[in-house]
């Protein structure tokens, strides 16, 4: 064979190689990052890799991290980025992302029908399957609370918990208390819910422990650590506050998706923000154990629970919360140390 026909041969081997088995790459292969927890978000990711026949390679974060961990790591990442999609159990995270140029828009047609409110105004990440900040009220307590404000109430001096302000979506509802109400009035309320002998907690699910087992009369959870109790036959109700038509509704936390700007795999990532952004997701995410509430209307929810647009939401500039949480840390320190 002479050297022009094996140049031609080769060349021939090499444009069937890129022709047969990149397209083959890109589209049945995609790397997602997340912080939902792995619990829940694993068999969701093990479905869309069943029905769709593209591998699903998913880093968690882990508890230690507490959500930060893969957030870190895109930081860390964003001049080589090694993910294709990033699922956060809530949009501040998503924020941050956004503002440091991590993510590019992709307006998903599942998109359709959830609420302006839990979608960014560009579509740089949307949200789906939300926790929703309420009450778990001890069935012995006389009188039930109806607003946060009610923490602030002598009447009910010394009979509430709630989690540190410091960590986890408190921390998320204190910042959007902020944008809410302006920061001297939320200062006031802080200092009041003090002076009110409210109770501090590790996390949202001792707070619902707590309140369980009768030692305080209430808190404000998120309503998975809610369902959860009630699962386990535990002796409470649930209360969504400040619903009146003058009240700032309850803050609604939605899990969020993404897409990574240079991500390595874009047909396969919008195939997975579809599929997460679906009736048929949030469905799944309804009746597993975290019970999250579907942002489509008419999608199938377990009983407890009310669906979204039954419920008064705060309405918040997730932008704001973000730049408003990282902003009040040192006065939350500041608080926490006082007596």
């Amino acid at each position: 064979m002479g050297a022009r026909a094996v140049a031609l041969l080769l060349l021939t081997g090499i444009g069937l190689f890129f022709t047969a088995c990149s397209p083959k790459e890109e589209g049945n292969r995609v790397t997602v990052y997340v912080s939902e927890d792995q619990v829940f978000s694993e068999p969701v990711l093990k479905a869309f890799e069943k029905e769709t026949g593209i591998r699903v390679d998913a880093v968690y974060d882990t508890e230690e991290s507490k959500g930060t961990g893969v957030m870190n790591r895109l930081i860390a990442e964003k001049n080589n980025p090694q993910a294709d999609v990033y699922w956060a159990n809530e949009p501040i995270r998503a924020e941050v992302l956004r503002q440091r140029g991590i993510l590019a828009p992709y307006k998903s047609p599942h998109a359709e029908g959830i609420p302006s409110l839990f979608v960014q105004r560009e579509h740089y990440w949307t949200g789906f399957s939300a926790r929703v900040r309420l009450f778990v009220v001890n069935n012995r307590a006389v009188k039930k609370p109806t607003s946060i404000f009610d923490y602030t109430d002598p009447a009910f001096k010394g009979k509430g918990v709630i989690a540190n302000p410091l960590f986890g979506t408190t921390t998320s509802h204190v910042a959007a208390l902020f944008t809410v109400l302006g920061d001297a009035k939320a200062e006031a309320f802080m200092n009041e819910l003090k002076a009110n002998d409210i109770a501090l907690s590790t996390s949202n699910g001792e707070s619902a422990d707590f309140v369980a087992s009768g030692s305080y009369d209430f808190s404000l959870v998120d309503s998975d650590d809610a369902m959860s109790r009630l699962r386990q036959k535990a002796p409470i109700t649930f209360v969504y506050p400040d619903q009146g038509a003058d009240q700032i509704g309850a803050f609604v936390v939605p899990n969020a998706v993404m897409l990574i700007r240079g991500a390595p795999h874009p047909k396969a990532a919008k195939k997975l923000i579809d599929y997460l952004l679906s009736k048929k997701t949030e469905e799944k995410l309804a009746f597993a154990e975290c019970a999250q509430i579907p942002l489509h209307r008419g999608v199938p929810m377990p009983d407890g629970l009310e669906p979204i647009d039954r419920i008064k939401v705060m309405e918040v500039d997730y932008a704001e919360v973000a730049q408003k949480l990282v902003e009040i840390q040192p006065w939350l320190k500041q608080w926490l140390a006082r007596k």
